[in-house]
């Protein structure tokens, strides 16, 4: 399906600028991030602005590679370089993209459901999915795309095949839920719940309900439960709701389907329900709260649309989780797995392989994939859809595994290989090489996908580092977002990334566009050079015996003092290199560690004009105090100097030098020394500068360790090493699966440390081991193998280093090489 680019004018009321005759010149699809084109043909590019970007800056490289309709905006004025291509011109993109996504809409008839609240959007519409799935053809929101951007982009994905529609929307701020309602236009409503998430921009709990259903001002039918008194009360308040259809449930009293009783069962959770005297016992394969009232959301709905009971109970049963986020972990010799095992549909096979495309860390990358569970549609169109997507993003090897993709193996122009079932693979899987490449291993529930994940990671210990890597684009993006325009960032991924990896996280810095690395040694230079990471990077700490490496490896030397100044220019001159090769001065301005003086500015910049092979790329210092309040007349005299002397040596060069003196901690607190660039360091990984700072971040890291053995003591008995660890009570007492060779600091033992299992802290009995300690659990139930947490969020890491004298920083780079990196993305 697609429209005119005549008719999209027209809708929009735009002007159009047209270097060549649109004719009937389609648009198919709107594409707003220039990472993710896979067709140009057909593609408009909507060049959105937002506080941290401005899409209008990526025009020339889509043009480059293809693209030729684009959306902007009034003030961009570069309409007229591009001879055949097309602008579609308006006031402001956003607000054309919602209302072109609204025009959209409006073609289409079909029952559409619109969920919001605080919590649980996502699951339920993807429970749903798996629930109505076998019985009508549906378009959904892909994952969370609930946005004021999401939603448009949702919506467009509707076309003449479609018989449900099912979207999420989320709001962070009032007047936002108008526009997205528009968009949906739901004829059915369903409300999750109103809990604490985007509430600092609300005036109090009743203004968010309020504003959250605005969306369901038109709906025909509203779900939702009656147990929340602020939702309750302001639904049968309002005017807007007087002749709605309101289907409820309960707990705890009367309602449409009221909940008598929940209890344990040995397959989970069993829900014992009546609707209109009728009883309704569903029981689904999860425990915890939140998946037992989602659930019952998607019960509720199924009851209102009319499902027998018995079709709810079974398909309520089968019910699987949802993969809200793809996991990257090291593999067997040398792979990189990139695990996503519980979905197998189109608009996630895009996601997920755009994700691999992002890994540099390997030329060869392997697509592992599942028969795509997608009811209603044509196979073979189906099948021809997937084979573009998978040709457009250029895998080297597809490995399908189904009956019904393998019998369209023709489809797929590429190297592969097809097997019948997961069990028939696995078979097989001692015959197929995998060396040196990144496996994406992507698979509907159903084929147990888990299985083949399992089998191609590297074997390693139970403790892992969980490294959330859409917190740290967020935290990248805060701290692009208060930068002055033009100012650069330069991200320091030394010392393994604070702990957090090398190739991993610079191949996400490099996809979102970063403009620097920095890093302590030549060798870690290197290594990223080998993954692919192309972007500049520059060596803090050079050695000696490094700089004809660092010449070979384009790495950028940091240059402290005379005597490195005259070994890089003798490595470029023992290189040949032709061209000249990028340095950075370093200035002491009062840290004291490396870096020149006042006294020596005269004489290095006399040097330098006489080392043509060489290129002053920067000129830059470090502040020894930015973080604090009592020194911040000395972070001033700093900055001062730092601009008086970095000047002194710029004017004696004929050629544009980039100042920079700013850490992390000096992005926010003095914004009038960004100069041409900032260093952001700790800051990425989530530990802000302050209390304010602090809740603007988002956690990156969560460690993680397992339960290896239960023993049941008595009061009196010892624990551990030197018999220290004596108890005062009959106790229980879990070893678990981390020591100091892990990075736990043995000043945590003996009650000073804790750790937390189900969100309860248990304090650590003993010496800390080598590689395992033991904490107390007595009062809580678990079992062998459960998942114990050692820190999981800002607070708790910065308790954990106090409890080491020590600093965040040392926490995160002393965790072990042993210590399993595993790295998600949604």
């Amino acid at each position: 399906m697609g429209y005119l680019v005549s008719e999209i004018v027209n809708s929009l009321g735009a002007t159009l600028l047209a270097g060549a005759d649109i004719g009937d010149l389609k648009i198919e699809r709107i594409l707003i991030d220039s990472r993710s084109l896979v067709q140009p043909e057909g593609t408009l590019f909507a060049a959105i602005k937002t506080p941290k970007n401005d899409g209008h800056k990526y025009i020339a490289e889509l043009y480059q590679r293809g693209v030729r309709i684009f959306l902007v905006d009034k003030s961009y004025t570069s309409v007229g370089e591009w001879k055949d291509a097309v602008f579609i011109i308006v006031d402001d993109t956003l607000e054309a993209l919602q209302k072109l996504a609204t025009w959209h809409r409006s073609h289409f008839k079909i029952p559409i459901l619109a969920i919001t609240g605080s919590n649980g959007k996502t699951i339920v519409k993807e429970w749903l999915y798996q629930l109505l799935s076998a019985d009508k053809l549906i378009v959904r929101s892909p994952r969370s795309y609930n946005s004021q951007v999401g939603v448009p982009l949702s919506v467009w994905q509707m076309d003449d095949t479609h018989q449900l529609g099912i979207f999420e929307a989320g709001i962070s701020q009032p007047g936002e839920m108008e526009k997205l309602e528009a968009i949906i236009k739901p004829t059915v409503g369903l409300l999750t719940n109103i809990g604490e998430a985007h509430g600092l921009n609300f005036a109090d709990m009743s203004q968010k309900v309020k504003e959250k259903l605005k969306l369901f001002k038109d709906v025909k039918t509203l779900i939702y439960c009656k147990d929340y008194d602020v939702i309750d009360e302001a639904i049968r308040s309002s005017p807007v709701f007087s002749k709605t259809n309101l289907f409820t449930w309960s707990r705890n009293g009367k309602a449409d389907i009221e909940i008598k009783e929940i209890r344990s069962v040995k397959e989970g959770v069993q829900i014992l329900a009546e609707h209109k005297a009728e009883n309704i016992h569903v029981t689904i394969p999860f425990t915890d709260e939140a998946s037992i009232e989602n659930a019952i959301q998607c019960m509720a709905y199924m009851v209102f649309e009319g499902y027998k009971s018995d079709v709810i109970i079974a398909r309520i049963a089968k019910l699987q989780p949802v993969a809200m986020r793809m996991e990257m972990i090291e593999g067997m010799n040398n792979c990189s797995i990139i695990s996503d095992v519980y979905n197998s549909d189109v608009n996630s096979l895009s996601v997920a392989l755009d994700f691999l495309n992002q890994q540099k860390q390997h030329d060869k990358k392997t697509l592992i994939l599942s028969d795509i569970v997608q009811s209603g549609s044509n196979e073979k169109e189906l099948y021809a859809r997937v084979a573009e997507i998978i040709k457009a993003r250029k895998p080297t090897r597809l490995i399908g595994i189904g009956e019904t993709i393998s019998r369209f193996a023709g489809l797929f122009d590429i190297e592969k290989h097809f097997f019948n079932s997961t069990d028939e693979f696995l078979i097989h899987l001692p015959d197929i090489a995998f060396h040196n490449e990144t496996i994406l291993v992507k698979g509907a529930r159903s084929f147990e996908f888990e299985r083949i994940s399992r089998l191609l990671q590297q074997k390693a210990h139970e403790t892992v580092l969980q490294i959330n890597l859409n917190a740290l684009i967020h935290n990248l993006n805060y701290f692009r977002s208060r930068l002055k325009p033009g100012t650069r960032i330069m991200a320091m991924v030394k010392a393994f990334s604070y702990g957090s990896g090398s190739f991993e996280i610079a191949n996400i810095l490099q996809y979102h566009k970063t403009d620097y690395l920095a890093v302590a040694y030549a060798d870690e230079g290197v290594q990223l050079r080998n993954s692919g990471i192309s972007l500049p990077i520059m060596v803090m700490n050079p050695e000696p015996g490094s700089f004809d490496t660092m010449v070979r490896y384009q790495l950028e030397p940091e240059v402290y003092s005379f005597r490195v100044l005259d070994m890089v220019a003798e490595a470029v001159k023992r290189s040949g290199s032709t061209e000249p090769v990028p340095i950075h001065i370093k200035l002491d301005t009062g840290m004291h560690r490396l870096g020149f003086g006042e006294a020596e500015l005269e004489k290095l910049s006399s040097l330098l004009s006489t080392h043509p092979q060489l290129k002053v790329q920067s000129v830059f210092s470090h502040l020894s105090a930015s973080d604090a309040d009592q020194h911040k007349e000395f972070t001033l005299f700093q900055i001062s100097r730092f601009k008086e002397w970095s000047n002194k040596i710029i004017k004696k060069l004929n050629y544009p030098v980039m100042q920079h003196i700013l850490n992390s901690a000096g992005i926010v607190r003095f914004p009038d020394a960004h100069f041409d660039m900032v260093r952001l360091g700790i800051g990425l990984y989530g530990v802000g500068a302050g209390t304010e700072e602090q809740k603007k971040l988002e956690n990156v890291s969560t460690l993680k360790t397992t339960i290896s053995q239960i023993n049941k003591l008595k009061k009196g008995e010892t624990v551990g090493y030197n018999r220290r660890g004596v108890l005062e009570h009959d106790a229980v007492i879990a070893t678990v699966a981390i020591g100091y060779a892990d990075g736990l600091g043995r000043e945590l033992g003996n009650g000073k440390g804790k750790m937390w299992i189900k969100g309860k802290p248990v304090p650590i009995v003993g010496d800390v081991c080598m590689d395992m300690c033991m904490i107390d659990i007595t009062g809580i139930n678990v079992a062998e193998g459960d998942e114990v947490v050692i820190f999981d969020n800002i607070p708790s890491l910065i308790e954990m280093a106090k409890g080491m004298n020590t600093i965040p920083y040392e926490v995160l780079t002393g965790l072990s090489g042993r210590v399993k990196r595993i790295y998600v993305h949604e």
